[in-house]
């Protein structure tokens, strides 16, 4: 198998001010098209730094991708690097002038000497160029091995990925190994108990074959990869493995795919069932409507939402009984019932959910602490809540709370049985 190695050049990413989402992206699409990624180096904006790695990089991996240090500021010094490690000089590329001008032109800019700057490329490099932005991306041989240097921004990145770097990288290693990698979703269930479940995977992974649980706070992906000669082959190896998942855990897969989310799935689910959905929501803000309603189309099954933050709104909009918030406090099984009650009757929808709890960091109390969430359901006849007790972290108390109301009710609509983690239910 070919090896890579990935380069993410910026002080941003170094610092926190931009997460590094090109370096995992470049990993995962390196991987797809047959290479081992053996390294990953994040460095600043530093011209030594950048040409030790380059000059590391290419003396061992059959092709390095880098990313970033190509934008028309004075930190982006990237060419320079590449142009005195191939000993050239820099050149201007007719098309690329012609290129940026235009955009400029459209977008009424005032051009520069600066953006002018991003048409020079250093000579021995081929242009990888980039319909989606001003900086073309560069490809070019050094040490025996092949580099490309792409722009930092992810969208531009990735159209060069897909677009120049796959055609190039495919006459320059004819006969690779296909990979062919499958991703199954899971909420509601740990790495340990899912891992558990599917019992012993090892007389499948052989041959080319991996499998990887990769949790995150929308829950547990599972991982299953392929190599052969070709894709057929490949997809052969994988489908006794696919088979052995969906035999042990195949209600808890609810869908394949590597960026699909749970709304997508429960969405189309809605929309099959001719069903129409409503969400109040406390302790999530709106992040649970805003989830569902990302998605095109959602205005089929999704009515409305109402943030419901202060208790007389969730009194005066809602219905929920003053007593109850007095007695029980609005983090209740009481009040999360009324709140998906409510809202599912205020806008006359088949199902209503709420969510209601302390996100934290502070609020908390003995008898509730940090991280208790109630969730109520309206679902046909059925009412009934949940209470997870989750993290300090405000925002991913937020996510999985948002998760667990999805998963639920998806599960109801299938008939299965069981709540997400286990989560027993509570009927008044």
């Amino acid at each position: 198998m070919r090896k890579a190695c990935i380069i993410s050049i910026g002080n941003e990413l170094l610092i926190g001010d931009t997460v590094n989402t090109n370096a995992s992206r470049i990993g995962a699409m390196l991987t797809e098209w047959g290479f081992r990624v053996e390294q990953v180096f994040t460095i600043p904006d530093d011209y030594e730094l950048i040409k030790s790695k380059l000059e590391e990089a290419t003396s061992y991996a059959d092709l390095t991708i880098a990313t970033g240090g190509l934008g028309p500021t004075h930190d982006d010094i990237t060419k320079k690097v590449v142009a005195d490690l191939l000993g050239s000089d820099m050149v201007e590329d007719d098309r690329v002038i012609k290129h940026i001008r235009d955009i400029f032109k459209r977008r009424n800019f005032t051009f520069s000497r600066s953006n002018a700057e991003q048409a020079m490329i250093p000579e021995g490099c081929e242009v990888l160029f980039n319909n989606k932005g001003t900086a073309p991306g560069l490809w070019f041989k050094h040490n025996g091995n092949a580099a490309a240097v792409l722009p930092g921004v992810p969208h531009e990145m990735t159209f060069l990925m897909e677009k120049r770097v796959l055609e190039k990288a495919e006459a320059e290693f004819p006969g690779q190994d296909v990979w062919v990698t499958r991703y199954f979703k899971t909420s509601g269930v740990p790495e340990s108990s899912l891992s558990e479940q599917i019992g012993d995977l090892g007389s499948y992974l052989n041959n080319g074959v991996s499998a990887a649980f990769l949790p995150g706070a929308a829950g547990v992906t599972i991982r299953i990869s392929a190599s052969a000669e070709d894709e057929l082959s490949a997809k052969r190896k994988l489908d006794k493995l696919e088979s052995k998942l969906y035999e042990q855990v195949g209600d808890l897969i609810w869908g394949e795919g590597r960026d699909l989310e749970l709304a997508d799935v429960l969405g189309e689910m809605l929309a099959e069932q001719n069903l129409t959905l409503a969400a109040a929501e406390s302790c999530t803000g709106g992040l649970l409507s805003n989830r569902i309603t990302d998605i095109p189309g959602s205005s089929r099954y999704m009515k409305g939402g109402i943030v419901a933050y202060a208790n007389d709104i969730k009194v005066n909009q809602l219905g929920v009984n003053e007593t109850h918030l007095d007695n029980f406090g609005a983090v209740s099984a009481q009040v999360a019932i009324q709140m998906a009650a409510g809202v599912s009757r205020h806008f006359n929808a088949d199902i209503g959910v709420s969510t209601t709890g302390i996100a934290g960091p502070g609020g908390g109390t003995p008898e509730k602490p940090v991280g208790t969430v109630w969730m109520g359901f309206r679902i046909g006849d059925e009412r009934f809540a949940l209470k997870a007790v989750l993290t300090s972290d405000r925002l991913l108390n937020k996510e999985r709370t948002v998760t667990i109301v999805l998963e639920t009710v998806r599960r109801r609509l299938l008939g299965l049985d069981g709540y997400p983690y286990n989560l027993k239910p509570v009927t008044l």
